[in-house]
């Protein structure tokens, strides 16, 4: 069966198929994955994709997470439709049934579990939890399709770090990838602009001077389009 195929934690790529987010006025936004929605290239008989690098799991992971879809528990913020999708680096083939497991921090920089220890200063000393919350985060099976999806807010921002949300993909009890995903600064800057990120002062860190991000992240990077009006 498809969830039981043997992978390293290289085999396989996760692509965003999907993302909205509404900002303002009703109006929706949606990005598509920074690798486009197929295949990079099939040439010579052999299948290639572009795969989303590793990257760093962060101090603020909690393992067992909830099921579920929509993982704000009330958190303020853009709401945002997040959709993953799986995908076997060798064949390109969608993976049915891969546990997607997604968690970032609120608007306010704080991660859910880490109270005391991300009041958006920076990241964590490695600690274990401080306190039994569990906002934004959650876990959803991919379907037949490859694809997972999460109802979130817009990530906030803490000491050190571009806006980001950090991502586990789980198959046969396994995990075979650990990354992070990057929003465009222009749409953190318009987002920023309202309430309740705009009750912070400015944000000390942008892509280009993260070191996640220009060390492999920048593959993580959406791409945002339109997807709807008020």
């Amino acid at each position: 069966m498809i969830e039981n195929e043997r992978m390293t934690r290289r085999g396989s790529l996760l692509r965003f198929a999907g993302l909205a987010a509404t900002i303002g006025g009703g109006a929706a936004v949606a990005a598509e994955g920074a690798h486009g929605s197929g295949p990079a290239a099939v040439a010579s008989g052999l299948v290639s994709c572009v795969l989303t690098p590793e990257l760093t799991e962060g101090p603020y992971y909690i393992a067992g997470e909830k099921v579920r879809r929509d993982i704000t528990e009330g958190r303020p913020g853009t709401p945002l439709t997040l959709k993953a999708t799986v995908i076997n680096a060798s064949t390109c083939k969608p993976i049915r049934n891969a546990a997607v497991d997604i968690w970032h921090c609120d608007a306010g920089g704080v991660y859910s579990g880490f109270g005391s220890a991300s009041t958006g200063g920076g990241g964590g000393g490695g600690g274990g939890p401080t306190d039994k919350l569990t906002f934004l985060r959650g876990i959803q099976r991919t379907n037949a399709a490859g694809v997972a999806a999460f109802q979130t807010i817009y990530p906030g921002w803490y000491r050190g770090r571009a806006v980001h949300i950090h991502v586990k993909v789980h198959v046969g009890g396994n995990v075979v990838h650990t990354g992070q995903f990057f929003f465009p600064d222009t749409l953190t800057d318009t987002v920023y602009k309202k309430a309740p990120y705009n009750a912070r002062g400015p944000r000390d860190q942008r892509n280009p001077n993260d070191s996640i991000f220009v060390n492999g992240g920048s593959k993580g990077m959406l791409t945002v389009k339109m997807s709807g009006s008020g």
